[in-house]
């Protein structure tokens, strides 16, 4: 829900009551009539057998309760992205300041209100969720908020003591090498599983990344049960997919932000992965790069792999694995066979036996273009294309797909400019003189995820066409005589220009930073580079000179521009995007 931009800015939960007069049928077998997990079930098929309301009665809907959470934040777009659980009559859900709380379902009227900040704490990313354990006695939520995992009381609303480090455990801790200055956060909910939550992670997309391995906590101490390496460490299963050796040191990503999905009975964990990072240029990581862009199968209680289908191979187009997939069973080949449908950010659907991974339909490895300008960079040869079912989304933009509806000047203008860039083919490379992304960074399939109806065997899914032009910027790092004004500019090509342009002028999501000096100080400028905001990741790798000069130049403070800069650089080239 997005947040009301009235004077009062408040953002509301509404449960919308039947006035007309109806019965509960009883639902269908295996399919819940409740809301305990994230997405509605652990299968992830945002299903629900109630019938209370159909076609014949929708339009007698009313408002029964309104509840205002009371913190939408005035100066910055807030939401809420919160799918909320309702648990024996109690609804449990988020507020955009990642504030947790319990509501009578009935009433609408609060139980209890925690909130894992600070006042004056800068809120990071939105939360999508929690999970819920219990034993029939003791009853958790479990949520991740900043960069700790939370266990709260779902009784009380107090912090469960016993779990962490009183109530909750760093998610930087047990990734096997030191990332604690680098962003790690966790914006979906983990997955309970038996005594396990399974957690994965939200990780830098720059060339600043911790690794995005997949890891188990006991839900009663917090201690790690277990961890999956999504770059795989010598000995292990994928580790000759890359090709640099010392990449599981060095590379992170490939990390699974989206969520998971479950088969209990089997004890199977099923993991969409992202991209390595970094996002657009693979020079540093060349090869396959398992378990990059993988939908994984997993021993939920070890965390060994039972298999693995990789659906984009060497990713330089930020083709992460949207959202976990949805475990449907579908008629194939005159019978009732489980599988796996992957929706992805391409436009397809992997439809994969559950058990072993291998897809119900064809996959063809297609020859995809090679050419590119970038230095080191290796594109990979051929990338999967299933052959049923077909895509959902358009996924090249042509001429032909230009608004007909702008004017004759303004249609000939942007088909010298489309003429300008790549754009006959989804997997053209990133470039220099200019690229299409198309469906989209966030085109095909998004975060919410599809939908499985068992009684009809119909998949639903959003789908998103969005085209991007990415253009690749080689930078030259060159530290001599620098003011704080070149190596701020500098700095912010090389970290902030991705998503808020070369200009600062932003695009889509991403807000513009030419009057930024209008809301912040330079103490609160610097406070935001150290912590994050919303969609913002935390730049605790940059030093307090390199924040200053960002700063600077950001703030567009004259006075502080002049100063000589000190800081030593590495010389390297990196290539960024804008």
């Amino acid at each position: 829900m997005k947040t009301n931009l009235s004077k009062k800015l408040v953002l509301v939960f509404l449960l919308i009551a039947v006035i007309t007069s109806c019965k509960e049928s009883t639902p269908t077998t295996g399919i819940s009539a409740g809301w305990e997990n994230y997405g509605g079930s652990k299968e992830g098929i945002r299903y629900s057998a109630l019938t209370l309301v159909d076609t014949n009665n929708v339009k007698n809907l009313d408002v029964a309760w309104t509840f205002h959470c009371g913190d939408a934040d005035p100066d910055h777009f807030s939401q809420i992205q919160c799918n909320p659980l309702i648990i024996n009559g109690v609804l449990y859900g988020t507020t955009p300041r990642q504030k947790l709380f319990a509501l009578d379902a009935v009433k609408g009227t609060q139980i209890w209100t925690f909130d894992p900040f600070k006042p004056t704490d800068i809120i990071s990313e939105n939360i999508r969720g929690m999970a819920y354990w219990t034993d029939g006695i003791a009853q958790r939520l479990f949520f991740s908020a900043g960069m700790f995992m939370h266990s709260v009381d779902a009784k009380t609303g107090k912090l469960d003591t016993l779990f962490g480090q009183k109530g909750k455990v760093d998610l930087h801790s047990g990734l096997g090498r030191d990332v604690s200055d680098l962003d790690v956060i966790f914006t979906s909910p983990g997955m309970v599983y038996k005594d396990l939550i399974i957690i994965g992670s939200t990780v830098d997309e720059g060339p600043a990344a911790a690794p995005g391995h997949i890891r188990a906590l006991n839900v009663r101490t917090g201690k790690q049960e277990w961890i999956f390496h999504t770059i795989p460490q010598p000995g292990e299963f994928g580790y000759e997919t890359w090709d640099d050796p010392e990449a599981w040191k060095n590379i992170g990503g490939a990390n699974c932000w989206s969520g998971f999905t479950l088969d209990e009975s089997k004890g199977m964990l099923f993991v969409p992965t992202g991209s390595a990072s970094y996002d657009f240029y693979g020079g540093k990581r060349k090869g396959a790069t398992l378990f990059a862009d993988c939908i994984l199968a997993l021993d939920a209680a070890t965390g060994k792999r039972i298999w693995h289908f990789q659906t984009i191979h060497h990713d330089i187009w930020d083709r992460d694995n949207p959202t976990p997939p949805a475990l449907v069973t579908v008629m194939h080949n005159g019978k009732m066979t489980e599988a796996v449908a992957q929706p992805t950010k391409t436009g397809y659907i992997y439809l994969l036996n559950r058990q072993t991974g291998e897809p119900l339909f064809p996959v063809e490895e297609v020859p995809v273009p090679t050419n590119t300008d970038l230095s080191g960079e290796q594109p990979w040869p051929t990338q999967p294309r299933p052959t049923k079912p077909a895509p959902f989304v358009r996924q090249i933009f042509t001429v032909n797909d230009i608004n007909d509806l702008v004017s004759k000047e303004e249609q000939a203008s942007l088909k010298m400019k489309l003429a300008s860039l790549k754009h006959d083919n989804m997997f053209n490379t990133p470039s220099k003189s200019g690229t299409v992304i198309f469906p989209g960074y966030d085109g095909g399939a998004e975060w919410g995820g599809p939908a499985f109806d068992s009684t009809s065997g119909l998949l639903y899914v959003n789908a998103n066409e969005m085209p991007w032009i990415l253009t690749m910027v080689d930078m030259k790092n060159d530290a001599e005589n620098e003011t704080w004004l070149d190596a701020g500019q500098r700095i912010y090509k090389q970290r902030c220009m991705g998503c808020h342009g070369p200009n600062r002028l932003g695009g889509g999501n991403f807000p513009a930073l030419t009057s930024v000096s209008e809301r912040y100080t330079s103490n609160q400028f610097d406070e935001l580079l150290l912590n994050g905001r919303r969609m913002m990741p935390a730049f605790k790798q940059l030093n307090e000179e390199e924040r200053k000069a960002v700063a600077s130049y950001i703030l567009e403070n004259k006075k502080e521009q002049t100063n000589n800069f000190l800081t030593p650089l590495i010389s390297k080239n990196i290539f960024l995007f804008s």
